[in-house]
């Protein structure tokens, strides 16, 4: 008998051996947040089921978590460009049959709805990643003209959904890369003068008149307060209200008296900050900058530039997304319909976010003994 436990014992560790603790730890105290929240959003009536489907798709995303951080760096550089590929495929299905509120932004796969964009915030870092690790680094112009055509072929077709906030996402994942590469910061200045540039373009031309709405509403909430100012007024109402200590878990009048809109999902962050106050949030970014943290400290102990790059701009990538979501929930950027990681309610969101940071964990794990430049 005691031979038998130390075999299971033996072979349970062979298991989790490629897990990364600390950062599972973290993991979990965020999903423990966003299925607290989730339940208190959904009311006595929808929070169980909401928290059952979530959790459901926890279990999903963990299991790839799992599965991805059991493969060597090495094959999943070598699988780099036809995962980048095979990625572009939805995006080009989603623009012919897909569904959505605002445009086509999902597939429906008849078991489950599938947002092909998610798929490349794990695809892009791979590909730049990939693409940078054998070229001459800081990157010279031939390679950082190359990279950008890698990061606006998915970013464009993410646009034509159209759906800006995932393509700036998307974008900042191999921007980020390109940065961790050495790319000086001049070269952002230059994209942030295009960018200057072409907004009265964009503005007359291509934004639609829903995303125009959302500018005019984050310069000047009041302007119809009863219409598309409501949603970040009742936000910053149920933020300010939460204090110290906060209203309570279920006790948020906010989100139960159904001011707050999209409550489960683009912002869940107001339903934490009102019923778990000060004391939550910061409890929550805390647990957010330690992701982020050990996601860099693994990136700089990388042996690899392909390792470090993937770890590093998947690491920003997750700053960006939390940076984002709570700037527009609290008033401070425009509203782009991005989801707070592993809080907000959304299945392939949390696959993709838990699959990316089960690469991170491959490369604290597999560490080629070899540096590639």
């Amino acid at each position: 008998m005691r031979d038998f436990l130390r075999w299971l014992a033996d072979m349970a560790g062979r298991l989790v051996r490629t897990l990364d603790w600390p950062l599972c730890l973290a993991l979990a105290g965020l999903m423990a947040f966003g299925l607290a929240v989730l339940y208190s959003a959904g009311g006595p009536t929808g929070g169980a089921a909401l928290v059952k489907a979530q959790g459901a798709r926890f279990a999903v995303g963990l299991l790839a978590m799992w599965a991805l951080s059991r493969v060597s760096v090495i094959r999943l550089r070598v699988w780099s460009p036809t995962v980048y590929a095979l990625s572009l495929l939805p995006l080009l299905a989603v623009l012919l049959v897909g569904t959505g509120k605002h445009g086509r932004h999902w597939l429906n796969l008849g078991v489950f709805y599938l947002q092909p964009s998610e798929l490349l915030k794990i695809a892009l870092p791979m590909m730049v990643a990939w693409y940078l690790h054998s070229r001459p680094l800081p990157p010279r112009i031939p390679t950082v003209l190359a990279t950008g055509v890698l990061i606006a072929v998915p970013t464009g077709l993410i646009l034509l959904q159209p759906d800006f906030g995932t393509a700036m996402l998307i974008a900042s994942s191999g921007v980020f890369a390109l940065l961790l590469a050495g790319l000086p910061w001049w070269w952002v200045g230059i994209g942030v003068g295009g960018v200057a540039a072409i907004a009265p373009v964009a503005w007359l031309w291509l934004l639609r008149p829903y995303q125009k709405d959302r500018i005019l509403t984050f310069l000047d909430p009041e302007r119809d307060p009863l219409g598309t100012g409501w949603n970040i007024i009742q936000s910053k109402i149920a933020i300010g209200s939460g204090g110290l200590t906060g209203k309570g878990w279920g006790e948020g009048s906010q989100s139960h008296l159904n001011y707050i809109p999209e409550q489960t999902t683009d912002f869940a962050f107001a339903v934490l900050s009102e019923e778990f106050g000060w004391i939550g949030v910061a409890t929550m970014l805390a647990l957010y900058l330690f992701v982020i943290g050990r996601c860099l400290w693994i990136a700089m102990e990388a042996r690899d530039g392909y390792s470090r790059l993937l770890a590093g701009s998947l690491g920003m990538a997750f700053f960006v997304y939390v940076l984002v979501n709570g700037g527009m929930v609290s008033g401070l950027l425009p509203v782009v319909g991005v989801p707070m990681p592993l809080v907000s309610y959304g299945g392939t969101s949390a696959v993709s976010l838990l699959a990316g940071l089960g690469l991170v964990m491959a490369v604290r794990t597999h560490r080629p003994v070899h540096a590639f430049h």
